[in-house]
């Protein structure tokens, strides 16, 4: 399919070819007829992206200030290398459209294939053929309303909300600041409601525009004295409510609202405005400002949008997707029409042409229609497009010739691939990537192609019948980890895992069950070729930990502390999601079990956990008990300061101490002597893991006991347990192996 994209870091637009979205459960895909170009948002977007690095900066200070904690952290190189793959990740436009369902995911009700539904949200209803978007941010479409009208979905919804969080009664006086086509749809809604309605704008077309749509009253900034006439409107009392629907860069739009409003008036700040509020205004009229939260309840709540966990409506009257319903009720009806507001039109192919023009101004324009295939089935898009290739025939021609022993399948495209895996893949020369699957295919797209493989996906299962790739690299949210594992080793490839392995023991069973059968022969017979899998247990592969070890030697009964100033993850983030991530523990705390494993060279016997709360998992401290007399504490906390560096590690063994410092020093000290060590850049021991990790697939030897990463995983279950119970955890790993 085709879809809108842009370079975050050139600015650059393009309409490129990427694989269809995947259907998932609790939602639809769509089939596009038209998607609405919200020109303020998304010419601000686009401005914002081709502006330099300098201008960047200036644009948006509060990621400065995050990019210079991050330095302070993870240092100048690493914080660098983190910035410039956000800056170069594409990022799709649109949210607002309206098509047919062309097929309908499990947990849908209500919605069939071949029903008219009108689409909202960033990622969902872009500007492209297709789109997967979840059950809350669709509505069906009314009868008589075309899709060119329900295409406006999303920037009503907006509207209205704005209108409600007003909290305006029948026949208040309301000003309605900016006339683009926020403020043109809040006019007519408005009047719908019953208020009275003064437009103040620039442009003296959009209030004749607004004077079509019933405005009681009229402004012109520049010419008419707007404190008159709001005070002749209302006989000298001012606006009970004034919406601010003006995008402007300074202060002047927060300080007229307050210079018209009445004492007690409230202001609601739709428009990219500065808030700057003026005090003394604000003070005499005891005014309040209220900043509305694009289309109401549900929105960036990703519970509401991307699990479809809807709020009650006795109490939450008025959702995203009810929003989005009652705005296509009112056109349905005739209160708001839409007609008159667009003013463009353009085909998909030529939808650049279109930016082109909004960019440029000088041609007046409002609404911006995209138009798209002709209906259901009907052949414009073809049968969908399931794999996209990614280098010419001459150089897929050149590369079948070479003789790699570790052909690459990559699924996920997301931050961690793209900053800790695919720059040191390339360093690789013995390897090949052949096929990349992503659930997003624009973001499959642009990482294929920057780092060379063949063809990108956005079904992994194609990657999987692939008889040119013998090697899965898994980069995905954890809970999809343990079906991608299964999946490949039954499709005979070798595994690399980013962790955690799995998130429950009813995965880790199947898991291993698969693994037997795929890997291993009967008692006293050799397999020429198992299957491998590894887990990105990185740590251990670090060099100052093969430093550390050593030094230390293989004594026993060694006492190890790891401190981790792990930092703060909203408690809505995926990571805290049962579910999805699973917990601190499972999805980062496995980390340091397996390195206190590779540091102590023993497996855990015991662990003991507690919390600083009742069901927190991000500050905690594990006591590690292991089969070799070693001791071991992790002292994992969430709270706290980022100044201080990330991960301290110390080794005590008879009369030698070793001290990992953020894994960027190292410093041993064994009988009155100490030496250090120190390296520029923080090396977690990314490229030693996959440089272990191809090294087994050509020798067809484990670069890590499969055993290791079993006790790793058991251990975090046994760390949830002992912080539920308050009790010790045996790790009992006697029934899980082969």
């Amino acid at each position: 399919m085709k879809q809108i994209i842009q370079n975050y870091k050139s600015g650059e637009l393009q309409l490129v070819e990427v694989p269809d979205p995947l259907l998932r459960s609790g939602g639809v895909l769509l089939e596009t007829k038209n998607s609405l170009v919200s020109v303020g948002t998304e010419k601000l977007m686009i401005s914002l992206a081709q502006k330099g690095y300098l201008g960047k900066v200036l644009a948006r200070p509060d990621l400065v200030k995050q990019v210079i904690n991050k330095i302070k952290v993870d240092g100048l190189l690493d914080t660098y290398k983190a910035v410039m793959s956000r800056l170069d990740t594409p990022v799709t436009l649109g949210y607002s459209s309206a098509g047919l369902v062309r097929e309908v995911g499990e947990g849908i009700y209500g919605v069939k294939v071949g029903d008219r539904i009108a689409c909202f949200g960033d990622g969902f209803a872009t500007h492209s053929e297709l789109s997967y978007v979840p059950k809350n941010m669709l509505v069906k479409i009314p009868q008589g309303v075309s899709f060119e009208e329900a295409s406006f979905v999303g920037l009503g919804s907006i509207a209205l909300n704005a209108i409600r969080v007003a909290n305006l009664t029948f026949g208040e006086n309301v000003v309605v600041l900016g006339l683009g086509l926020l403020g043109q749809l809040t006019v007519q809604m408005l009047k719908a409601f019953g208020c009275k309605v003064i437009g103040v704008d620039i442009s003296e077309a959009k209030l004749k525009m607004a004077r079509e749509f019933g405005v009681d009253q009229v402004a012109l900034i520049g010419r008419d004295d707007i404190n008159q006439v709001v005070a002749d409107f209302t006989g000298g009392v001012g606006a009970d409510a004034v919406i601010i629907m003006a995008g402007s860069q300074d202060n002047k739009p927060i300080e007229m609202a307050a210079e018209i409003s009445r004492d007690k008036g409230r202001i609601v700040a739709c428009g990219m405005v500065s808030l700057d509020v003026p005090r003394q205004d604000f003070f005499k009229k005891e005014l309040s400002v209220i900043v509305s939260r694009a289309t109401g309840p549900g929105k960036f709540d990703p519970l509401y949008e991307n699990k479809g966990q809807d709020y009650p409506l006795p109490y939450v009257r008025w959702t995203t997707q009810r929003n989005m319903a009652c705005f296509l009720d009112l056109v349905a009806e005739g209160k708001v029409e839409l007609e008159k507001l667009i003013s463009h039109r353009f085909k998909l192919a030529e939808a650049l042409a279109g930016y082109e023009m909004i960019l440029k101004g000088g041609v007046p324009y409002l609404g911006v229609l995209l138009e798209y295939g002709d209906g259901l089935g009907s052949g414009v898009m073809g049968p969908g497009s399931k794999k996209i290739s990614l280098l010419d025939s001459r150089k897929q021609t050149a590369d079948s010739r070479q003789l790699e022993q570790v052909k690459i399948g990559l699924i996920g495209a997301g931050l961690h691939a793209n900053t800790s895996m695919l720059p040191i893949l390339k360093k690789f020369k013995n390897i090949k990537l052949v096929g990349l699957a992503d659930a997003e295919g624009f973001k499959g797209r642009h990482t294929g192609k920057k780092y060379g493989f063949e063809y990108c996906v956005a079904d992994y299962q194609e990657l999987l019948k692939d008889p040119n790739i013998n090697t899965i690299l898994i980069a995905t949210r954890h809970n999809l980890h343990a079906q991608m594992v299964i999946d490949s080793l039954k499709a005979g490839k070798h595994v690399f895992v980013e962790k955690p392995l799995c998130m429950n023991d009813s995965e880790l069973k199947s898991i291993i069950d698969i693994y037997s059968r795929t890997t291993c022969l009967p008692a006293g017979t050799a397999n020429p070729d198992p299957r491998l899998l590894m887990v990105g247990f990185n740590r251990r592969f670090a060099p100052l930990t093969l430093k550390a070890k050593e030094l230390l030697g293989s004594g026993s009964n060694l006492v190890i502390n790891c401190r981790v100033n792990a930092g703060f993850v909203p408690a809505e983030s995926w990571v805290h999601d049962a579910a999805e991530g699973g917990g601190r523990v499972v999805g980062e705390v496995c980390h340091f079990v397996d390195l206190v494993q590779a540091l102590s060279g023993s497996l855990p016997e015991s662990v003991f956990a507690q919390a600083a709360t009742e069901k927190g998992e991000d500050n905690l401290v594990i006591t590690l008990k292991m089969h070799n007399g070693s001791i071991a504490t992790i002292l994992y906390a969430s709270q706290g300061d980022k100044l201080l560096p990330r991960e301290r590690i110390e080794v005590f063994s008879g009369k030698s101490v070793c001290v990992i410092d953020n894994f960027k020093s190292l410093f041993f000290a064994k009988d009155g002597r100490g030496q250090k060590k120190k390296s520029f850049n923080l090396d977690r021991g990314y490229e030693g893991e996959f440089e272990a990790f191809f090294a087994a697939v050509k020798s067809s030897r484990e670069a890590v006991p499969l055993k290791d990463h079993i006790y790793t995983t058991l251990t975090t279950f046994a760390i949830i347990e002992s912080i539920k119970t308050g009790v010790p955890q045996t790790i009992n790993a006697s029934t899980y192996f082969i």
